[in-house]
């Protein structure tokens, strides 16, 4: 294809031929690094039993080296198979996962070589450490899909992961930690939407100022209050999994999305109830009306702002509900800024995702599996120093938000105050 014949093609089509010839030059870094360079292989020995779920196959040990040849030909074929879909004017989606899978599986042959690795753990290991994330997402997309930018996830989770270990240790009931949680979080969206929206202020600049407000706020509390007394004001305890019948004994599927805490399950409601809302309901088209001709919306009779308020508390009460994840969840206690800029990779993953619900659930998978991948490498050990193995999940967040997966689009009024019958400014 020619210079001028790439020119030609429409944005979409220039992404998806980025996309193919990235695809093509990683299958050969694979192929040659992982699979030729090596001199021999060693066995690795991938687990798939976790518990008490049904056996379909215990595990398989593989050649390292073979494995990693396989995989990588067939990451090869993959990107051929793009590259005819690409030519068909067809989507490139299903060759692209392949090519993804092909490409994980071709370094983890080379990368653990000669080691146990528990697959199902591994997976089931990424959806907990994407939980958080994912609630993070949803927040942005309810929040940013109005046309207010939520650069205050962070503290929304921050608040939320707060409040629910403090009434669980003080009620010791973990349920009254847990609701208290969205209303945590919807405090932090209040300031957001009054200022931001009733105010006009700069929404990046504000949201920043609000997670410096919460971080320092529950630091202090944290050391005058928590520390000090902590079997009273920090000892909330976690929610035990809760094993669905029958589907918690599907081989690998269940233990990974079927024995997990009630927080877990919530998050797959919260999913599925904004991805229909937001594309099959009347609230959904006003929602992106708002957050796309917010003017053009008004002339129809839909009060702009009154929208984007109540949809930054909602962002807000849903975030809060992912914070509570890291105490109730995770750990049982709160500490220190625990939620460790999980908030900041959730709007990575809100980029990534390109502003869709399941785009964004997508995308904070990937970083749960590669924040997870490297804890579990750098445990048993791998050829890549651990110094990098800790980068591997900002990495993806720096890839995710550099325009590296194609230029993407936010909300056309995406961080842009509405003045009602002024427009924008």
């Amino acid at each position: 294809m020619s210079i001028a014949e790439i020119r030609a093609l429409s944005a979409p089509e220039r992404r998806r031929k980025r996309g193919i010839i990235t695809m093509a030059g990683l299958g050969s870094f694979a192929l040659v690094i992982f699979g030729l360079l090596p001199k021999s292989g060693q066995p690795v020995t991938y687990s798939f039993v976790l518990g008490s779920e049904w056996v379909l196959a215990k595990e398989i040990i593989v050649n390292s080296k073979s494995g990693a040849l396989l995989f990588s030909v067939i990451a090869l074929l993959a990107v051929a198979m793009a590259a005819l879909q690409f030519r068909g004017r067809k989507t490139i989606r299903l060759a692209s996962g392949i090519f993804g899978a092909s490409f994980l599986m071709s370094f983890l042959c080379w990368a653990a070589a000669g080691k146990f690795i528990p697959f199902t753990g591994l997976l089931q290991g990424a959806l907990f450490l994407s939980v958080p994330l994912i609630f993070g997402a949803m927040a942005g997309v309810l929040s940013e899909r109005s046309g207010v930018i939520n650069i205050a996830i962070e503290g929304q989770l921050l608040a939320g992961a707060f409040m629910s270990g403090v009434l669980a240790s003080l009620t010791q009931n973990k349920i009254a930690g847990l609701l208290i949680a969205p209303f945590a979080g919807m405090a932090i969206s209040w300031l957001l939407a009054i200022f931001a929206i009733k105010y006009g202020i700069d929404q990046v600049v504000l949201g920043f100022v609000l997670n410096v407000l919460v971080i320092g706020l529950t630091n202090f509390l944290y050391k005058r209050l928590l520390i000090p007394y902590q079997s009273t004001w920090n000892s909330g305890g976690t929610f035990a999994p809760i094993e669905i019948p029958l589907l918690s004994k599907i081989p690998v599927i269940g233990p990974i999305f079927f024995a997990q805490s009630i927080i877990v399950y919530l998050m797959y409601v919260a999913v599925i109830v904004i991805h229909i809302a937001l594309f099959k309901s009347k609230w959904g088209l006003r929602t992106r009306s708002v957050g796309e001709h917010p003017t053009a919306a008004e002339s129809v009779g839909i009060d702009v702002n009154k929208i984007r308020f109540r949809n930054v508390l909602i962002a807000g009460a849903v975030a809060g509900l992912g914070g509570a994840f890291f105490t109730l969840g995770a750990v049982g206690s709160f500490s220190k800024e625990m939620t460790a800029g999980k908030g900041f990779i959730a709007l990575a993953a809100l980029i990534f995702g390109r502003w869709s619900p399941l785009g964004a659930v997508a995308a904070a998978l990937i970083f749960g599996f590669a924040d997870n991948l490297q804890g579990l490498l750098t445990i048993t050990g791998t050829p890549i120093p651990s110094e990098f193995m800790l980068m591997a999940p900002y990495v993806a967040t720096i890839i995710a938000v550099s325009g590296f997966v194609g230029k993407v689009r936010a909300p056309a009024a995406d961080g842009v105050a509405y003045k009602r019958g002024g427009g924008s400014h």
